[in-house]
């Protein structure tokens, strides 16, 4: 920039502003960004900044605007086009995102994290091969990228393609995807080497649905002829313990007994070599105890109607949540079409959020059991008097497939990578079947399908 004929120094103007900037005190960098273009308005690389900055406030209108106008002025810009495409795709306007990265990738063919997006892009819009060519080449460049083979993992994990998806997999470690990656003096066991009369410490990550789904291979170890040592959330200590009673069940956090050999519980897969053909299904492999299932049958009475357990909504701190596309809550009102349905329904989940509150008031015929609900055990039991179980991809989803309760499971069009693709049945649970939400943003043909499965299942004999 030239400072001829000016009462400032434009250079030095710009150069505080991107202090300001990177310092995050934005309203002082925009100031200073619009002094300049008061005096440059065609100055591209001003105008992409100050589009960033609006980016990096949420305000996307401004932000396309400047960004734009920028572009038009001067077309190769990989950086304005990939931050446009970051921002597009929070939005989930993933055609235009999928064009940016395209764009950005053709004038820099080495950015790694342009590969990495285009690749969620096309994961969600369902093209999953050209996905796996993004990863792949992001990989090619950086061989140690870990959120390129994580994401080539789910992409794997999701089209079956298990011997791949389950080693990638453990890039989620690095990735921090897997949350952090525990130091022990023992060596991890992830099936190279035979376990009869070692004692094998398996231990929680991720989530409770996750956790349930992948405990079926403790008794599976006992087989093999490994003593296990389980460590459990203390939500699912009590219900953990009818996996086996050999099995030895710590509570998160305990001190931990003496072991030859650990693994996550999510490398138990990999451990075994699992397919999508020797999935261990054999259920239900928990039980309820007794005094549980008296406690429920007293509470909940004689049955006169069908009796539907329903979960709608999961934890309110999930991420996964984050994208829209992803996203498993359904607003309660929504649903309201099911209730009037002269069926009994009863509420499983634990946490309701606020802006269901208002309409769970207006609902006579759902039954809510918060207060008795203490921990998965008190669940598994209600579920158990269920004749059938929908629920959104939770936990308890995952807990009534492991009994070998009916159950349905309704799925968001950016489905979890385990419920696979284009089937309405899962490997992992036989008496599980899924429901898949077909247009982007909108539940509401989901929403019918299920009406109209219930009417015909319970109503129309």
């Amino acid at each position: 920039m030239s400072s001829k004929k000016l009462p400032f120094n434009p250079d030095q103007i710009y150069e505080n502003a991107l202090k300001y900037h990177h310092a995050g005190n934005l309203s002082e960098a925009e100031k200073l960004y619009k002094i300049l273009l008061d005096h440059f308005p065609n100055q591209y690389e001003i105008l992409t900044t100050l589009g960033i900055l609006f980016f990096q406030q949420g305000l996307s209108e401004p932000g396309f605007q400047y960004v734009k106008k920028s572009l038009k002025l001067y077309p190769n810009q990989p950086a304005a086009l990939y931050n446009m495409g970051v921002e597009l795709q929070k939005l989930s306007r993933l055609e235009e995102a999928l064009i940016c990265y395209d764009k950005a990738i053709q004038l820099n063919s080495n950015d790694i994290n342009a590969l990495i997006n285009r690749g969620n892009v096309q994961k969600d819009l369902r093209y999953y091969k050209n996905a796996l060519t993004s990863y792949e080449q992001a990989i090619a460049i950086d061989l140690n990228m870990p959120a390129a083979h994580w994401n080539k993992a789910i992409t794997h994990i999701l089209l079956g393609e298990y011997e791949l998806g389950w080693r990638e997999y453990e890039w989620g470690w690095q990735a921090g995807e897997r949350g952090k990656l525990r130091k022990f003096s023992k060596p991890t066991w992830l099936g190279n080497e035979p376990i009869f009369g070692k004692t094998l410490f398996v231990h929680k990550e991720q989530g409770l649905g996750d956790f349930i789904q992948f405990c079926r291979y403790i008794p599976i170890l006992e087989k093999l002829g490994a003593k296990v040592i389980l460590e459990t959330p203390l939500s699912l200590f009590d219900l953990m313990k009818s996996l086996s009673p050999s099995v030895m069940v710590i509570k998160e956090g305990e001190s931990l007994p003496s072991f030859d050999l650990v693994c996550p519980i999510m490398s138990l897969p990999l451990a075994f070599k699992t397919t999508v053909k020797n999935i261990p299904a054999s259920i239900p492999y928990l039980k309820v105890e007794k005094n549980r299932k008296t406690f429920w049958k007293k509470n909940l009475g004689k049955k006169t109607l069908p009796r539907i357990g329903i979960v709608w909504s999961g934890s309110m701190t999930n991420k996964i949540d984050n994208n829209p596309l992803a996203k498993r809550n359904i607003p309660l009102k929504q649903l309201r079409s099911i209730f009037d349905l002269p069926l009994e329904f009863h509420i499983l989940q634990k946490e309701i959020r606020p802006e269901d509150e208002v309409t769970l008031k207006s609902l006579n015929n759902i039954n809510n059991h918060q207060k008795e609900l203490n921990n998965f055990s008190d669940t598994a039991a209600l579920i158990q008097e269920m004749d059938l179980v929908i629920s959104v991809c939770t936990s308890t989803a995952h807990l009534s497939g492991a009994l070998g309760q009916h159950t349905w499971i309704l799925l968001p069009y950016s489905a979890d990578y385990r419920w696979m693709l284009n089937q309405n049945n899962s490997p992992w649970y036989p008496t599980v079947e899924l429901f898949r939400k077909n247009k982007p943003l909108e539940w509401d043909g989901l929403i019918s399908d299920v009406e109209n499965k219930l009417k015909t299942k319970y109503l129309l004999n």
